[in-house]
């Protein structure tokens, strides 16, 4: 009995010497750096179960607004393991953006890094980050692949939108169709795949592939790590083929051409963002010494991660929030049926232009993305001290900028809780990119495909409430640990007859 006592001193010693200090360690760091006001919270654990239970609320401002009344706007804490710095300050954030690379670099959690490996275009940096970024955003902004890609968007949200009529009880689960518009869609454009066993594959291991972006960074066999590296590698297997067999037919075409026909070839527009990438792999001083093959097929899978998670759940948002604001949903209504109406009467096709005109479906479409916040913050590390409007971030210090709380600031926006696409007629319309306002993320990094996601809202949009009526049952938005509707958002549809 004496021994056991004496046993469970000894533990209570060992706990409160190693209370003790943490909350030295704690001091002294604090005292040494100046670091922003806040709590880092328990040992260990820090404040990572307030931070993840206000994600399952209808405000996951929370854990920010509450801290950010005791700190400031810019405030310390420690969430997942890692002790950081918040910002809630939307000019803070646009620095820390904009200084990447010599300032601040990425920094995500181990099973995203373990995930997408070195190369990741995530945690590249320097001349190498900047060039892919331009080279894809000038893609994927051209006028000519919206030109290209607005009918198979349109056949693809054609051929989903019937697929309902046929429905169990006209029950749809909108989260869930979403996908198959998207994802097809996203396919075409990074490598020109269509429907087929290629495409059915690269779905299957896809979703098996996602589930590990946030998870234990343990890699034994039958973890979710695990799991999703093996599907990565299946998925690698189809890309680097289709990679391939592409390089070498732009080898034989050079091969067989003459200087200036090779040139013009390489110089013409691109047809997918494999095209873009080999082009640079080959044209660069005209040496092959650009990009090496494994880097190409790493980053069209670690492409697809924010095209096929971003893009329908905006678009399902965009169905939540509509259904709740009858309002608004009648004008959009009215707005895209007189568009369907001038296309009946000329015979014209839809143009991408068509689509983006429509001013507020644009509205709608901006106000999603501020209530969605499906890009709720981004993370970096500081690579030297930095100090922003009189806040210290260290050296070594991750910082994390949070959208959310930006897009969700009285101070930013009016009654931001609710959802007013007319605020947009004031503040300018959906082509408004400010620090208030960072959706797609900022700085150097801000996501290239952004033109493109709203094309693909848009045309949903569109067609959706020129085809159907229909009743939302209730359904609650989930912010941990993505975004999602906690039922998949079912609602039953109605055709509407013309």
């Amino acid at each position: 009995m004496g021994l056991i006592i004496g046993y469970c001193c000894w533990v209570l010693v060992g706990i409160v010497s190693g209370w003790i200090w943490y909350w030295k360690m704690k001091k002294k760091m604090e005292d040494k750096y100046g670091v922003p006001k806040g709590n880092l919270g328990w040992p260990f654990i820090g404040e990572t179960l307030d931070f993840i239970a206000s994600g399952y609320t209808s405000r996951p401002v929370n854990f920010m607004d509450k801290r950010k009344s005791l700190y400031g706007k810019v405030f310390k804490t420690n969430i997942l393991g890692t002790p950081i710095i918040v910002s809630t300050d939307p000019d803070v954030n646009k620095v820390v953006l904009q200084n990447h690379g010599n300032t601040f670099v990425p920094a995500y959690p181990k099973s995203i890094r373990e995930l997408l490996g070195k190369s990741s275009i995530l945690q590249i940096n320097g001349n190498l980050q900047r060039r892919l970024h331009a080279l894809l955003g000038g893609f994927l902004r051209s006028p000519q692949l919206k030109s290209r890609i607005t009918k198979d968007i349109e056949n693809s949200v054609k051929l989903t939108l019937s697929s309902w009529r046929h429905m169990n009880n006209n029950l749809v689960y909108v989260q869930e169709e979403t996908k198959k518009i998207t994802f097809q869609i996203l396919v075409k454009v990074l490598m020109s795949i269509g429907p087929g066993d290629d495409l059915n594959s690269l779905k299957k291991e896809f979703e098996e592939f996602i589930k590990g972006l946030i998870c234990l960074p343990i890699k034994l066999p039958g973890t979710r790590l695990y799991k999703s590296l093996k599907a990565k590698e299946k998925m690698l297997k189809i890309v680097n083929r289709i990679v391939e067999e592409r390089k070498l037919e732009m080898e034989m075409m050079s091969d067989h051409g003459d200087d200036d026909h090779d040139h013009d070839q390489m110089s013409g527009a691109a047809n997918d963002v494999v095209d873009v990438l080999l082009r640079e792999y080959f044209v660069e001083s005209n040496e092959k010494k650009s990009l090496p093959l494994d880097f190409i097929g790493g980053n069209i899978v670690e492409m697809m991660i924010p095209g096929e998670e971003t893009v329908p759940m905006a678009m399902t948002l965009a169905v939540k929030f509509l259904s709740d604001s009858p309002v608004a949903l009648k004008q959009l209504k009215e707005e895209n049926m007189e568009l369907k109406k001038q296309k009946i009467d000329s015979c014209d096709d839809y143009t991408w232009t068509d689509y983006t005109s429509l001013s507020f479906t644009q509205n709608v479409i901006s106000e999603t993305l501020r209530m969605a916040n499906i890009i709720n913050a981004v993370w970096r590390k500081a690579l030297k001290d930095v100090e922003i409007k009189g806040y210290l971030i260290p050296q070594g210090w991750c910082v994390l900028t949070s959208f959310t709380s930006v897009h969700m600031d009285e101070e930013n926006y009016e009654n931001p809780y609710l959802f007013d696409p007319w605020r947009w007629e004031k503040i300018g319309g959906g082509a408004v990119n400010n620090n208030n306002y960072t959706p797609f993320g900022g700085g150097q990094r801000l996501c290239p495909g952004l033109d493109l996601s709203r094309l693909e809202i848009s045309i949903f949009l569109h067609h959706l409430v020129t085809t159907y009526g229909w009743f939302a049952e209730k359904d609650d938005i989930v912010h941990f640990p993505t975004v999602k509707m906690k039922k998949k958002l079912p609602i039953t549809v109605a055709p509407i007859r013309t």
